[in-house]
């Protein structure tokens, strides 16, 4: 474990990255409210991403309030995981197979491949390392059920299996790998008999799985639905089926490849609907020449069939036959899958070095040497992870029309104030793909800072007309429209932002002042009380409040309002200098001095301000 310590003990230091990082924590207001009640409802209900993973939502709250905003922590998370992963796998394949030399050498594998590094080393991909927890936790589970059989253990491996469905639904594949387990290395059910002599059926098998099965399709059927409801499901129309077919037959070889030699990872590989014919030919010959084989030698090296089923299997939810998502395949899709390949390969090389001479010293020697390189790779990998401009330069070195990347950079350049350079990473974005409508948007938002007002308008809508669900060009619009005072039409894009962004609490606010602003008061009233009844301890909901009590002159609920704004905010100006105005028209002299004086020490331009609560006064 020391190894795996050294090579990713750097990610201590790294940043978030622009890459669904924000979705995941760092623009997530719910994530940054920490673990709460109303967060945990939340996270047991949302499915904006794709994914059904309240555990993984829930892990990001719990890190939030451990670290707040520091991405070192989140990243610790992660690394402590992948160790608990790499252990409970030792544990697991040496109680199994009885050979902890053999165990060892497919766990250090596991926790050292470069592959694995964007599992690892992402924020937003908790996701793998936290069900894959559940995954190793699952086949211990399992293990123990099978010595000795019980309806409290079966009962243990069901729990682990639903609470890593609820950490990412690419567990749906596990009871085809409890499956493959009963072949080898458990030996239940011998491959080719139906029920060898005191072994078990595989319909009883089968049978055995029911309840497990159940659950996958279940959570399959459920995540394709949620999937195509956010619009995370390819259009059939714009991704063909043989283009999906074909990218998944180059993948499964593709993926094998980068298991050789990890060279040119990316973290996003762009879809390519131009496949050489050679290509696909060749990538759907090899499959069928491994899988020949492997049936071939099927009694004879059990491991080699149920390797390479369990590396097909566990593949196929992210193979894409039904494509999720922009990539054509990612590095994270392996985390789980590779196991079986490193079955293969350890097993397979200590049957074909059975003979050699000094076989124990020259094995040793050779792993020690497989696993230093891997190490070095794996290092260097992570070592593009520690800040997002460097993971997203690399991208677009390795990798042609990459406009993910243009992306990101475009996002970075925006928050290091430099304007015109993310002008050019969105533009570069759109040329490689036109209807990018994260890209619109990030150059509408560059265009607004660079003063160019009608060129941001023009992007943004451009963004909602690729996607009419994009909530945060509906609320950048909004604001465009409001401040150039079209108030109609701000007021229908800030109320179209709420409808597909709910849990974006500031929604509620721009929509109480523009409402307070055409004097619609109890509209007004109505969405500050709403957003307040999302965030309790919003001071800016109360203030607002206030204000408009005021207008119905209705002083005194207007004062507990205002007293609740300082009391969760003391700092806050303008909630002090009202409260000061209404405590001095009742004659509470002392207590106003008191509140004006606060008014002024915070903001100074409040010395000048004149009482006046009767008058309209502007939201905040």
């Amino acid at each position: 474990m020391a190894g795996t310590v050294l090579v990713y003990g750097q990610l201590i230091h790294a940043d978030f990255i622009p890459y669904d990082d924000q979705a995941y924590v760092t623009e997530n207001s719910v994530v940054r409210g920490g673990l709460t009640w109303s967060g945990a409802r939340w996270a047991l209900s949302d499915i904006h991403t794709g994914y059904w993973h309240p555990l993984t939502w829930l892990s990001l709250m719990l890190d939030y309030e451990l670290y707040g905003l520091h991405a070192g922590g989140y990243h610790v998370t992660n690394v402590i995981f992948h160790i608990l992963n790499t252990i409970l796998l030792f544990l697991v394949f040496s109680r199994l197979t009885g050979s902890p030399w053999r165990s060892g050498v497919v766990a250090a594998l596991f926790a050292l491949h470069p592959l694995h590094v964007e599992s690892v080393a992402w924020v937003a991909e908790r996701k793998d390392v936290l069900s894959g927890f559940f995954w190793m936790l699952a086949m211990c589970g399992y293990v123990r059920y099978v010595e000795r059989p019980g309806v409290g253990r079966y009962f243990l491996v069901l729990v682990l299996f639903i609470l890593g469905l609820m950490s990412k639904p690419m567990l749906v594949t596990l009871p085809f790998v409890l499956l493959l387990l009963d072949v080898w290395p458990l030996g239940r059910c011998r491959w080719g008999e139906s029920e060898p002599g005191g072994g078990v059926s595989l319909a009883r098998l089968i049978g055995e799985k029911v309840p497990l099965f159940v659950l996958a399709i279940g959570i399959s059927v459920w995540t394709y639905l949620a999937a195509r409801q956010i619009g995370a499901v390819a259009d059939p129309q714009s991704l063909s089926m043989g283009v999906r077919i074909a990218n998944a037959s180059s993948s499964y070889i593709l993926y094998i490849w980068k298991m050789i030699w990890p060279a040119n990872l990316a973290v996003f590989y762009p879809y390519s609907e131009l496949w050489p014919l050679w290509k696909l030919i060749l990538s759907v010959l090899v499959i069928f020449l491994i899988s020949a084989i492997a049936f071939r030698q099927a009694r004879t090296y059990p491991y080699i069939i149920v390797g390479w089923l369990w590396y097909l299997g566990t593949l196929i939810p992210t193979i894409g036959i039904i494509q999720a998502g922009a990539q054509a395949m990612a590095d994270r899709y392996t985390y789980i899958p590779m196991v079986g390949l490193f079955i293969i390969m350890t097993w397979g090389f200590s049957d074909l070095t059975r003979r050699w001479h000094n076989r124990r010293v020259s094995m040793a020697m050779l792993t020690l040497l497989v696993l230093s390189l891997m190490s070095i790779v794996t290092w260097h990998q992570t070592h593009y992870w520690q800040r997002g401009e460097s993971l997203l330069y690399h991208a677009l070195a390795v990798t042609k029309n990459n406009y993910i990347a243009h992306s990101g950079l475009g996002e970075i350049f925006l928050k290091q104030n430099r304007y015109r350079e993310a002008v050019q990473q969105y533009q570069a974005a759109l040329k490689a793909k036109p209807n990018y409508e994260k890209a619109w948007y990030g150059l509408g938002v560059a265009q607004q800072y660079l003063g160019n007002h009608r060129e941001a308008i023009s992007s943004f809508t451009q963004a909602l007309s690729v996607e009419p669900r994009y909530a945060a060009a509906h609320y950048a619009l909004a604001d465009a429209f409001s401040t150039h005072g079209s108030h109609h039409e701000a007021f229908h894009h800030y109320r179209a932002a709420l409808r597909y962004a709910p849990e974006e609490v500031e929604l509620y606010n721009r929509l109480g002042n523009l409402s307070a602003h055409q004097g619609r008061w109890e509209e007004a009233l109505h969405y500050y009380r709403e957003g307040l009844r999302r965030q309790p301890d919003h001071a800016g909901f109360y203030n607002n409040i206030g204000m408009v009590l005021l207008r119905q002159d209705r002083a005194g609920d207007a004062e507990q309002s205002f007293r609740s704004a300082v009391r969760l905010r003391p700092e806050y100006a303008h909630a002090h200098f009202q409260l000061s105005c209404l405590l001095r028209s009742r004659g509470l002299s002392a207590q106003a001095d008191r509140h004006f004086e606060a008014a002024v020490r915070i903001n100074p331009d409040f010395s000048r301000a004149v009482c006046n609560v009767d008058r309209r006064s502007e939201a905040q």
